[in-house]
């Protein structure tokens, strides 16, 4: 593991609003973690389900979708069509590899980043409508929960990765 600080112990991050300072610092920090976890995984392991579990792959996958549809949200926008093949993808596209995975999720998480940056404080408190229901959230809420769901699966991805790496003898 890394002897650096975690993001969050670095110092702010320029260009974005002190408010969504934690959002970014837990998804710079996710990304640290998940390129890390997953440097020297196998590809033929990506899509294993111990215990029924969601593979690799899965979290992989649903990470940066979840990043892209929230951020779409948060603009007020509805998903597009290309957001909505994706999702029904999730899980089911495994003729991805772990390189190919952890681009995208990286780029992913630099739109967000980048995004966080365009963010006006004064619109934080303002509603936005999740999903097909719309759903009311606030953009601060949508942006809130892209960094908490994505630690979630953080959490679940590094237990997913160990128990597949230990039931074939892969060195953690």
């Amino acid at each position: 593991m890394s002897s650096k600080p975690e993001v969050w112990l670095r110092g702010p991050l320029g260009g974005v609003p002190a408010l969504l300072q934690p959002v970014a610092h837990a998804l710079l920090q996710a990304r640290e973690e998940i390129n890390e976890l997953m440097a020297d995984f196998p590809d033929a392991l990506l899509w294993e389900r111990p215990a029924g579990m969601a593979s690799p792959g899965f979290h992989l996958q649903h990470m940066a979708g979840v990043l892209d549809r929230l951020y779409t949200y948060a603009k007020g926008e509805q998903l597009n069509q290309q957001q909505l093949d994706y999702l029904a993808a999730e899980g089911k596209n495994t003729s991805v590899t772990v390189s190919q995975l952890l681009e995208h999720f990286n780029r992913q998480v630099d739109i967000a980043i980048k995004r966080l940056s365009e963010t006006d404080e004064a619109t934080l408190t303002e509603v936005r409508g999740v999903g097909r229901a719309k759903v009311p959230s606030t953009v601060i809420g949508l942006l809130v929960h892209s960094a908490e769901h994505t630690m979630r699966h953080v959490g679940q991805l590094l237990v997913t990765v160990k128990v597949i790496k230990s039931r074939v003898g892969f060195p953690s």
